[in-house]
């Protein structure tokens, strides 16, 4: 387990951080220092090398100060080191700075899995998830309110600016592949736009409803990328097309996206029923390759990205407030804390595909930190490269301990989603009445049904209905293109010029839409070649 120090570098002694320097080795760190220009002129004390490997340790031992992290770094060394002053180890982080760290990240992050491990791919796409966590508090102080504001409550300002941290996660690992944060006011969506040149076309992206915007579905799909995204209540999509599992072809932003509606509950043993209805839009739009209710059953894997949050932000930092009093400092702890969370993830990783047909998802976050935590101190400094590059161990003590501890597959329950805070908007927030603890489920319904196409008589004259009925009469007619005069006559519509006339400009506006294809002055034909009568095929 210990490690041997390097001969003749004694002052890099202290530049570890346990079994993970595997992943974060001294060449790479060196690497980054050098094109990042940080590297010391001088050889110091408190080298450049050391100074990230420390910011990386505070990360770990979030709960120390600064001088017990150091203790922690230097308590299984055989060799005399510095003994620094508090001030002297904010000074090395000051002359580390960001760039380092970042760019760490920008190495470490990435799809964690291999194509065959189980659960990290629908079909031939790897499933990855857009969310964002505003909850992580910073100091109190005037430096860290200038650059995030102050957080606004019912009850007035809160305790603690707050950072917006929003990242793409592989839901099958709970490895990112890009993060960003910074001020909440910004907004998620603002800061989705900001990931989305991480995507690649053998993604598929899961997203809840905040991430439905049409430019946001338009550059997801520029990318190659394929999406499954749950709309917002009040989005009402345009029936083009009725497929036979009961989802829809339609049409937004220009692009062809087919909508999936169900309604989805959850009982329970004592009889509670608890559900809502789901509005799923996506690009899989072949019913026959991609059934509606698989791809109903796949939107769950996206609250895989709560649970990345759930150890970042209350197993790695315990819920406490971030350490740094300025904009700085901030930044630099948060790319230490999303490296050091990717170097846990791809060690858990690895470990878990030694056995075969093991999920990552029976990895436990909480295990590999502590036996992160006891490498750093048992550790005897980083061994030379040559030693390194014949001994690195695929599981190590990390690995065996998380192997030890596979959780159990995962129990179906429900429990309220509510902030444990008093000055929370969501403190009472529970609208369908579900149990404040956790609960099991005895049976999830979920059923497909397809929009109503026809609307009764008093809404006849609304744009909506109207629109029902001219898809109800192309389909009739084959889907052939049609005059306008032929179309407002089997709607019943007089041949006044005045109503002609705006029944004409109420197609031209359908057409300029997406909806219609204008095939000649006045005639009109559906967009998509499969019109609403329902296929007989498979």
């Amino acid at each position: 387990m210990a490690q041997s120090v390097m001969g003749g570098t004694d002052v890099f002694a202290p530049g570890h951080i346990g079994e993970l320097t595997q992943v974060i080795p001294p060449e790479l760190v060196d690497s980054v220092l050098d094109e990042t220009g940080a590297r010391e002129q001088r050889l110091r004390s408190l080298p450049s090398r050391v100074g990230v490997y420390f910011v990386l340790a505070l990360g770990l031992f979030g709960h120390l100060g600064a001088g017990l992290v150091w203790g922690k770094l230097v308590a299984g060394l055989t060799v005399m080191v510095p003994r620094p002053s508090e001030k002297a180890l904010r000074d090395l982080r000051r002359r580390v700075g960001v760039a380092p760290l970042k760019q760490l990240f920008d190495v470490l992050a990435g799809p964690l899995a291999q194509p065959s491990t189980p659960g990290v791919r629908y079909r031939h796409w790897r499933t990855v998830a857009f969310d964002g966590c505003g909850s992580l508090n910073v100091p109190d102080h005037e430096r860290n309110r200038s650059w995030l504001g102050r957080t606004e409550r019912r009850h007035g300002p809160a305790g603690y600016p707050r950072l917006m941290l929003m990242t793409l996660c592989e839901t099958g690992t709970r490895g990112l592949i890009g993060a960003v944060f910074g001020p909440s006011s910004k907004g998620e969506t603002d800061y989705a736009h900001d990931l989305v040149g991480h995507l690649t076309s053998d993604m598929l992206v899961l997203a809840d409803r905040a991430f439905d915007s049409n430019k946001l579905l338009v550059d997801i799909a520029a990318q190659g990328a394929q999406f499954l995204i749950r709309a917002t209540s009040v989005r009402r999509p345009p029936v083009l097309a009725l497929l036979p599992d009961g989802s829809y072809l339609t049409r937004i932003g220009g692009l062809s996206l087919r909508v999936v509606e169900a309604e989805i509950h959850s009982r329970t043993p004592d009889g509670g029923v608890f559900g809502g209805t789901y509005r799923l839009l996506t690009t899989l739009t072949d019913h026959r390759t991609d059934p509606a209710g698989p791809l109903v059953h796949l939107y769950h894997e996206r609250w895989e990205i709560e649970i990345a949050y759930l150890a970042l932000r209350h197993t790695l930092l315990k819920g406490r407030v971030l350490r740094s009093k300025d904009a700085v400092g901030l930044t630099q702890e948060m790319w230490a804390l999303l490296t050091l969370y990717q170097a846990l993830r791809s060690v858990m990783v690895t470990a878990v595909e030694t056995t075969s047909g093991s999920d990552p998802d029976r990895a436990g976050f909480t295990v590999a930190l502590e036996a992160a935590r006891d490498t750093v101190i048992r550790s005897a400094g980083p061994a030379p490269s040559t030693e390194r590059s014949t001994s690195y161990d695929l599981v190590g003590y990390i690995g065996t301990r998380v192997l030890q501890a596979l959780l159990p597959a995962r129990r179906m329950r429900l429990s309220a989603r509510i902030v444990k805070c008093g000055t929370s908007r969501y403190n009472g927030w529970n609208r369908d009445g579900r149990p404040r603890s956790s609960t099991p489920i005895a049976t999830i319904e979920i059923n497909v049904h397809p929009p109503a196409l026809t609307g009764v008589r008093a809404h006849h004259r609304t744009g909506s209905g109207r629109w029902d009925r001219v898809c109800r009469i192309l389909a009739v007619n084959d889907n052939e293109a049609m005059h306008a005069r032929e179309i407002a006559h089997r709607l019943g519509l007089t041949a006044e010029g005045r109503i002609l006339s705006g029944f004409n400009a109420q197609l031209c506006y359908w057409a300029r839409n997406g909806r219609l294809i204008r095939t000649a002055p006045s005639t009109y034909k559906i967009t998509f070649p499969d019109a609403l009568t329902s296929s007989t095929g498979p």
